[in-house]
């Protein structure tokens, strides 16, 4: 129930957002929903400012809030592929409604993905629908077990505490993906669902439109699909338009009582992008990004958690065709 159709952030050299700009970006991360008016309070920046930088970011493309269905268990699906069709193997899962985040690697796996996979359908992904990408040689299919942190709630620590408060309210329950809420789905909701997942920032008349209802009665719909896990609504943006274009893939061998620790270790830093206990020979993938290689290699090698680590494999990302279910341009 997510989409593809609409462009978002994409891959490439990009340059840094100035100082402002990030911390609206922020502010759409935490809340993708969250109002100028209540965005400007929480900066302590005029309306009509945040406003116009706000919507300014939203129409080039740089910045894309959107809303993450759940649906289905997640998957992370490795490849290889054969000289010259990576990108095209990239792409063509990108292009999958069922993938949250489609990358291309430099190190031993070409590209890797995260997939969405309803209930039994787990065979039919594995022997049917990979083996017919483009270019595929190998692949590896390891189910997510657990998450310290998605993609999607990923929040690189530009605003202080006071202003995520200001923004974030009581919070929403975060999107994990592993286990699917257990409820009925209404066709309203259903409308309201799929609205979402095209533009996230719909305002609650338009989504009323789209499902056939009240205002108040959209409202209430887009506040309970929230609370119950089914949607989260929050900004997809290349890490680099923050000042972070270093972004890497870890797949981290630890002893098994040590998985949690070690995944509570990482996830306190917040260019932390996601953190996932997977099935498979090591234990947690890791997304994580920096300012610098310099900084990269600081945080593989001085890191509270490396201590406690078997293993590491490290994997640059070198283009990134899907965030937070976001298509790249």
């Amino acid at each position: 129930m997510t989409s593809e159709a609409n462009p978002g952030p994409g891959p490439g050299p990009a340059v840094a957002l100035d100082p402002l700009d990030r911390r609206i970006v922020a502010a759409l991360q935490i809340d993708g929903r969250a109002s100028w008016r209540r965005i400007a309070a929480a900066l302590g920046e005029p309306e009509r400012k945040v406003a116009r930088r706000g919507l300014r970011l939203l129409e080039s493309g740089d910045v894309a809030v959107r809303g993450l269905v759940v649906w289905g268990e997640t998957v992370i699906l490795r490849m290889n592929c054969r000289p010259g069709s990576v990108r095209d193997a990239a792409v063509a899962t990108a292009r999958r409604p069922d993938t949250i985040f489609s990358y291309v690697l430099a190190g031993a796996a070409d590209a890797v993905a995260e997939l969405q996979c309803p209930p039994g359908r787990l065979a039919s992904l594995m022997l049917d629908e990979v083996p017919v990408l483009p270019g595929l040689v190998q692949q590896q299919v390891s189910p997510v077990l657990r998450y310290f942190r998605t993609v999607h709630e990923w929040s690189p620590g530009i605003l202080d505490a006071a202003e995520v408060q200001a923004i974030a309210g009581a919070g929403a329950r975060p999107v994990d993906g592993v286990v699917v809420p257990h409820t009925d789905i209404a066709p309203d909701e259903r409308a309201i669902l799929a609205a979402l997942a095209q533009d996230g920032r719909l305002t609650n008349d338009e989504l009323a439109a789209a499902a056939g209802v009240s205002e108040a009665t959209a409202r209430r719909r887009v506040e309970s699909l929230t609370r119950a896990g089914l949607v989260s609504i929050r900004a997809a943006v290349e890490p680099a338009l923050l000042g972070l274009p270093v972004e890497a893939l870890l797949w981290i061998r630890t002893r098994p009582d040590e998985v949690e620790e070690v995944g509570r270790l990482l996830v306190e830093s917040p260019l932390v992008r996601y953190a996932a206990v997977v099935m498979g020979e090591h234990q947690l993938l890791v997304d994580v990004t920096q300012p610098s290689k310099t900084a990269l290699h600081a945080f593989l090698t001085e890191s509270p958690w490396v201590r406690r680590a078997e293993a590491v494999q490290s994997h640059l990302v070198v283009e990134a065709w899907k965030r937070s279910g976001v298509v790249a341009r």
